[in-house]
């Protein structure tokens, strides 16, 4: 699956590949330190980031912490305005 910003899409690979080696080759063995793949995460994160402000996509719901909160099993807001 190609990345929100063709520019992101070479960045979404390298991470997917590193995420998938470290999965298969540390997590699996119980190695729990995913500090290999940040780097390129944050490259990458910092792409998607870009991409969507340049397709005009609001993405301060990106950052808003909800696991383990009170607003982890309520419904989105309607889009309807």
């Amino acid at each position: 699956m190609n990345s929100i910003g063709e520019e992101c899409t070479d960045l979404k690979k390298r991470y997917d590949d590193c995420f998938n080696s470290w999965f298969s080759e540390k997590f699996l063995k119980g190695d729990h330190d995913d500090s290999v793949c940040a780097g390129i995460f944050k490259v990458y994160q910092e792409c998607v980031k870009k991409a969507m402000k340049q397709q005009n996509i609001d993405f301060k719901e990106i950052d808003k912490d909800v696991l383990g909160t009170d607003n982890e099993f309520k419904a989105p807001p309607s889009g309807s305005s």
